[in-house]
């Protein structure tokens, strides 16, 4: 089965589960600048994910973030340490992929151990699910009438473009690779989290080897990279590193959008400035919302 075939077979699957939402208002998080819901969305298998969903007050529509699934265990509803008044000029999405906490019935993801979850067969390796997933929660965004379908932006890692190219409808992309550029060669290279998980798990089932690679085949970002034509910021690690400019290069020549590659500076601050940055200049904002410890 060639890429194509596979993602066009996932899609199809996806689409024969309908999304059924189911939104309740959640008063605890909601302020006076945004109001705050759960929402509960069926994606492949079927299986049910959890997500929140933050719309501002005041009259839309507005620019919407979409906060991908992440590679942790709990879900925010914005990252943490970033500004929560963020919540009062963007409708914000963020959703648990399968495993996750809070989307984690029936199935519980171990962290580490969820990078290789059925990682020697490609029909059943979780990403699939979580691909899968990212899609679903960019669908179920475009549906909702507050958002300017205009101002999209996914965020996330390797599963922000993975959802772009796959679901359509994000103008912008956020993505921080980490997992799937060059997996078994990196990992190679690395004692890092999370693709010391490939290690640990070829060093145990050495005879998979080429199983694996098959299923990683899947999951190369550059062959995701040409199906994306938003505007698009890589977040690429510091120079030097397997995952910097160059490392990323194969990924950022094949996007069909706009580019821009920015290489980390080994801060949290610095590199979170950039993007928000970034974001508000994108976005037609005079300037962007930052966290007050970042002022």
């Amino acid at each position: 089965m060639d890429f194509g075939q596979y993602w066009d077979e996932t899609l199809k699957e996806l689409a024969g589960f309908p999304g059924k939402p189911e939104v309740e208002l959640m008063p605890i998080r909601s302020t006076d600048f945004a109001t705050m819901y759960n929402v509960r969305l069926t994606s492949i298998g079927p299986y049910r994910l959890f997500g929140y969903l933050s719309i501002p007050q005041g009259e839309g529509p507005f620019p919407a973030i979409y906060y991908t699934p992440k590679y942790q265990s709990v879900l925010e509803p914005i990252p943490q340490g970033s500004a929560n008044f963020l919540r009062s000029r963007f409708v914000v999405f963020a959703l648990a992929g399968r495993g996750q906490r809070l989307s984690d019935s029936p199935y519980s993801a171990g962290f580490p151990g969820l990078l290789t979850e059925g990682i020697d067969d490609s029909q059943g390796y979780i990403f699939r699910g979580i691909a899968a997933d990212g899609v679903r929660g960019l669908e179920y965004l475009l549906t909702r009438a507050e958002v300017d379908a205009n101002r999209i932006v996914a965020i996330g890692n390797d599963i922000a473009l993975v959802a772009a190219a796959l679901g359509g409808g994000a103008t912008h992309v956020i993505c921080q690779p980490g997992l799937f550029v060059d997996t078994l060669e990196k990992a190679s290279r690395t004692g890092d989290y999370p693709l010391e998980e490939i290690n640990d798990y070829l060093n145990l089932y050495p005879e998979r080897r080429d199983a694996v690679s098959d299923t990683l085949s899947y999951f190369q970002l550059s062959k995701f990279a040409p199906s994306v034509d938003a505007r698009t910021l890589l977040m690429a690690g510091a120079p030097g590193g397997s995952l910097d400019a160059e490392g990323l290069s194969e990924v950022s020549g094949a996007i069909r959008g706009d580019v821009t590659v920015y290489e980390s500076q080994s801060s949290s601050y610095r590199d979170g400035v950039y993007q928000e940055e970034w974001l508000a200049r994108d976005f037609g904002f005079a300037e962007a919302i930052l966290p007050e410890h970042w002022r």
